[in-house]
């Protein structure tokens, strides 16, 4: 088994716990339910583009930075002009959970995004229930006809879809509805980072495409370049929160970016 295949056997034993504690009628009933999302879309193409996250640690990386407060560190990125929040909900593989969304949402006027592994209708409702404005859906764990499906639900719910892709075969999972394509710059399989593979893929979306970019932004220089080639959207948090200040590092990257 991949990595991804342990992750998504453990999401599906997860969601059946969850779905046997809390009904959707019960997330339905939630503060957060009712209200209406921002747009992630329209943020990453009027603002600054990136969408900052925060996430523990990772698979590949162990910890990352488990030693600050999610509010402190959403706060300075919403300050110092983040388009969007990714927030990582996975518990067992990224150290999330739902209380990171919950705990920031009243505090934060922009775009949430739930960043987890999306496989099953109810975590739709969760979404929604919690306060995030959009999610992430993985090609590589869905079939064409799930991102379909998913994509007219989150819609249903007032929510918008981020949908990352890692290959060529998974330009097929697009689908005009969806809001935002990610593109991953890391190899899932060997984990190498090669922006030139992200940039070819892009040229073989739609030319109206909102594309993000993923991962493997270390430089200034690495921003400058993808936004050069019709980036819209930057997906950052390793950059950010392996610094011990995570705030810090995005408000001088902001700074440079502005340069």
């Amino acid at each position: 088994m991949t990595i991804l295949d342990t992750i998504i056997a453990r999401k599906k034993e997860e969601v059946a716990v969850s779905k046997a504690e809390i009904s959707t009628d019960q997330l339905k009933d939630s503060a957060f339910f009712g209200r209406k999302s921002f747009s992630l879309k329209e943020s990453v193409q009027n603002k600054s583009g990136i969408i900052a996250e925060f996430k523990r640690k990772s698979p590949s990386k162990g910890i990352i930075n488990d030693l600050v407060l999610p509010l402190e560190v959403t706060t300075a990125y919403q300050n110092f002009g983040a388009s969007g929040i990714s927030i990582l909900t996975d518990k067992d593989f990224f150290g999330g959970s739902f209380d990171d969304i919950l705990n920031v949402r009243s505090q934060l006027n922009i775009p949430i995004l739930r960043k987890d592994f999306m496989i099953d209708e109810y975590q739709f409702y969760e979404a929604k229930s919690m306060g995030a404005d959009a999610v992430l859906l993985i090609a590589a764990c869905l079939s064409p006809q799930q991102v379909q499906e998913f994509t007219e639900l989150s819609h249903q719910l007032d929510l918008e879809v981020l949908l990352e892709i890692h290959t060529e075969e998974e330009l097929g999972h697009f689908n005009p509805d969806i809001d935002l394509v990610g593109i991953n710059n890391r190899n899932l399989k060997d984990f190498k980072v090669d922006l030139q593979h992200s940039v070819r893929l892009k040229d073989q979306l739609p030319k109206d495409t909102v594309s993000v970019a993923e991962s493997g932004i270390y430089r200034i220089e690495d921003f400058h370049y993808l936004k050069d080639k019709g980036f819209e959207g930057f997906l950052m948090g390793e950059y950010f929160m392996r610094n011990a200040n995570p705030m810090k590092a995005f408000e001088e990257f902001s700074v440079e970016i502005r340069k």
